[in-house]
């Protein structure tokens, strides 16, 4: 096998619309691990589908050396499998089922092939990854997001792939399952092509490929380093900028003054010819020279001008003007101590397994306090804000909710009509807003165009949490409680920036699930829960626990 895993030349895509994505773009990937990083929107996603072979390129090609596994960010979407089949060995399980049945018959030794140690395999990558105990019937949409994410790693894994590409494959997962991917990956070997917005993932590579304006460039290194080369890249380009700024006002004032110089002498000079009595065929020559002189002269500042204003936009084009979201929470004032949700003595159970321990569990939120719910995976936390919103019934307890709305960003994304458009999906949210004004909205959340016409299908994962943001906080009516389930995934890190600013405008209560305690710091949360064994907890801040 060559250094080189994965080669794309002259790579063309564009959706059925005809929006463009890339045009003829061709690199390649060598082993070891790449990460790969751009602002949200710009293709990350696209290109791992395209080297999947899940889309078709209108041009150019795609080649992987190797066997090829495929974690994508969409996997919590698919709630109705079991573990087993999102494993692929259901076949091979049940075969196995046969056979030691007594069941003899070719097919079973056929499907089965040399898998006949699937399940202890099965099981020592499952360990690997903190899911020791998942029984291989249990359903998808019973899991965490963070088991889910977990178990669809596992399932590329044990096709022993020679390249991995792994879409956001931290999402969702808490602090202990973050550290056993990194370990896992640690000791895997192959080409890596991850796309993370994770720092202390993207810290993990050997080199990161930047893509932007539809062309990627390597930098060797990890994360760390990638920001330093960035960060010396713009303030060379700032550098630049302002020297061609200078030089354009420099050219224009010289400009200016050349013909301010050439008037005062064409003035000068036909007072002079005037009171030299010259033959009016020598005057009319020295005034045609003196114009051609003059006209020169003005031709040349002029190209130097233009010369200028090329060397500004050249300078301009290397300084980035990266989107970010822009938005504004609707100003909702909850009064301080008012009571938003009261839950006393709250059960409830999937089946026969419950997710709260007797005597249930208690929860009041009041005014517009800020609060995180923590906890490991699993352990019932998407539940308790879907009981929270309304979604579920507890199974037994009481409940109250104060007047006013209550906004849920589900972490499964799944709010949105993924056939209708984003403007379609905003103006079923918003009914009562004019759709100029929806229209300008959508464009905060960077919208603009053609793209507030994009079916929700084809949204990249942090297109598609933007989108959702703006028809949950701009609904009719505003909500005075936000419930969010993990909101920084999928978004770049300069849009989790603006997420903290605009939440740390927002007037109403919140409770948000996040693993992220940075984002947690940021957004000044005052109160901390935890669940975890069943039950629900006051705990102190991580800062004040050390």
């Amino acid at each position: 096998m060559s250094d080189t895993y994965i080669v794309c030349s002259n790579l063309s895509f564009a959706w059925p619309d005809d929006t463009p994505v890339f045009d003829e773009l061709s690199f390649s990937v060598p082993g070891g691990r790449t990460g790969l990083v751009a602002q949200n929107g710009v293709g990350k996603s696209t290109l791992l589908r395209l080297i999947a072979g899940q889309l078709r390129p209108r041009a150019g090609s795609v080649s992987v050396d190797g066997v090829l596994g495929y974690l994508p960010q969409d996997l919590p979407l698919t709630g109705d499998l079991t573990v087993a089949e999102v494993l692929g060995i259901a076949p091979t399980l049940a075969a196995l089922d046969a056979v030691e049945s007594g069941d003899t018959r070719e097919e079973h030794f056929t499907t089965i092939g040399s898998d006949w140690d699937i399940e202890e395999r099965t099981r020592a990558q499952l360990g690997r990854l903190g899911l020791a105990d998942m029984t291989f019937d249990r359903r998808l949409d019973t899991l965490s997001g963070g088991q889910v994410v977990s178990l669809g790693l596992a399932a590329q894994l044990l096709r022993r792939p020679d390249v991995l590409l792994l879409d956001e494959p931290t999402n969702n997962l808490d602090l202990d399952a973050r550290r056993r991917l990194y370990d896992v990956l640690d000791d895997w070997s192959g080409c890596l092509l991850v796309v993370s917005h994770d720092r202390g993932l993207l810290d993990r590579m050997d080199r990161i490929a930047e893509l932007h304006s539809g062309e990627i460039s390597f930098y060797g290194g990890n994360f760390t380093d990638y920001e330093a080369a960035a960060r010396s890249a713009r303030e060379v380009a700032e550098k630049n900028i302002r020297n061609a700024e200078q030089e354009v006002k420099r050219e224009k004032r010289e400009l200016q003054q050349a013909r301010e110089r050439a008037s005062r002498r064409a003035s000068n000079a036909a007072r002079n010819l005037g009171n030299a009595g010259l033959p009016k065929i020598f005057a009319g020559t020295m005034k045609r020279n003196a114009q051609e002189s003059a006209g020169k002269a003005n031709e040349t500042h002029l190209a130097r001008v233009d010369a200028a204003k090329d060397r500004l936009d050249q300078a301009g084009r290397a300084l980035r003007d990266d989107q970010t979201i822009s938005l504004e929470l609707p100003g909702t004032h909850v009064p301080a101590g008012r009571m938003v949700f009261l839950g006393e003595r709250m059960q409830f159970a999937f089946g026969d397994r419950a997710i709260f321990t007797d005597p249930g569990i208690d929860l009041a939120i009041r005014g517009p306090e800020r609060i995180a719910l923590t906890g490991p995976n699993g352990v019932g936390k998407s539940t308790l804000l879907r009981i929270v919103d309304g979604d579920v019934a507890p199974t037994s307890g009481e409940v109250k909710r104060a007047d006013g709305r209550v906004a849920y960003l589900s972490q499964r994304l799944d709010l949105l009509d993924p056939a209708r458009t984003v403007a379609e999906n905003f103006a079923l949210s918003a009914p009562g807003l004019p759709a100029p004004e929806r229209m300008n909205i959508l464009a905060r959340f960077l919208f603009r165009g053609a793209g507030a016409h994009l079916p929700v299908a084809a949204l990249s994962g942090g297109e598609r949490l933007r989108a959702t943001l703006a028809c949950v906080l701009f609904a009719d009516p505003a909500p005075q409680l936000l419930l969010l389930d993990e909101p920084t995934n999928n978004l770049d890190l300069v849009s989790v920036a603006q997420l903290e600013s605009a939440l740390n405008a927002y007037q109403g209560a919140f409770v948000v699930v996040s693993h992220d305690e940075r984002f947690l710091a940021e957004v000044k949360v005052e109160r901390w829960l935890r669940l975890s064994d069943g039950r629900l907890t006051e705990v102190a801040a991580p800062e004040a626990a050390g």
